[in-house]
């Protein structure tokens, strides 16, 4: 029998900087349905700001995830209901010209507002993994798998495509991270993964929280892989309550 977890990119990384200590809101949409409420309910249960979610007339997004013997997870379908429509609102869009950080998950607009949010002189993060694009941003993040050479080749396209510094994980075999100078690399902690669902997100939140912090990119790697380790840990990409389907 399988269960039902929240979570997702943004919501993931939102919590988790909230579990750090960090004031985090979380910007996005649900639908007007029991997962919407059940979203909502565990975003702000962790502490998370929940002011500026919308509630739009479609299906709360869900990603259906088959977890192996090894807790390696394989997405199987996923549908993006209030996500694929969710756009800021003019108000949204002043109180984010006032954060310190803006981290971008998925949704469609996301190019569009993340070059408002640089205009505003915002820094920014985005998930590459989850949603492609070029550009200036301050953090680029993405994912190789455990593959070193293919890791090396996305931090460079990252920064050719105008990422000030880029952070690349790598499952079992860690991280690196480069901002056109030396790569960074740090190794994973030995463990056996209950799940590696949300791990990179929570790679994310511990990077962002050390970097907030003043912390050098080497110590921002320790940080996050720290995070990751956690995660995999527990079902889902943070501490909740298993509801059985």
């Amino acid at each position: 029998m399988g269960y039902s977890l929240v979570g997702g990119n943004a919501v993931n990384v939102a919590v988790q900087l909230a579990m750090l200590g960090r004031t985090s809101a979380y910007f996005g949409a649900v639908g007007d349905d029991a997962p919407g409420r059940r979203t909502i309910d565990a975003l702000g249960r962790a502490g998370v700001i929940t002011d500026h979610v919308q509630v739009l007339p479609r299906v709360t997004a869900y990603t259906i995830i088959e977890v192996d013997a090894n807790g390696e997870r394989r997405i199987g379908f996923e549908e993006f209901g209030a996500c694929a429509v969710y756009e800021p609102t003019e108000a949204d869009m002043e109180v984010l010209a006032r954060a310190r950080h803006v981290h971008i998950g998925w949704f469609p607009l996301a190019p569009r507002w993340k070059n408002l949010l640089r205009e505003a002189a915002v820094p920014v993060s985005q998930d590459l993994a989850v949603n492609k694009g070029d550009g200036p941003i301050d953090i680029a993040f993405d994912s190789a798998g455990e593959d070193r050479a293919r890791a090396e080749q996305l931090l460079a396209r990252a920064l050719a495509g105008g990422a000030r510094l880029a952070v690349i994980t790598m499952g079992a075999l860690g991280a690196i991270a480069g901002d056109g100078g030396p790569i960074l690399a740090i190794d994973a902690l030995p463990l056996t993964p209950v799940d590696t669902t949300g791990a990179g997100d929570s790679f994310i939140a511990g990077f962002l929280d050390a970097h907030l912090s003043g912390k050098n990119v080497q110590a921002s790697l320790a940080a996050g892989r720290d995070a990751a380790a956690k995660t995999c840990l527990h079902p889902g990409g943070f501490p909740q309550p298993l509801e059985r389907l």
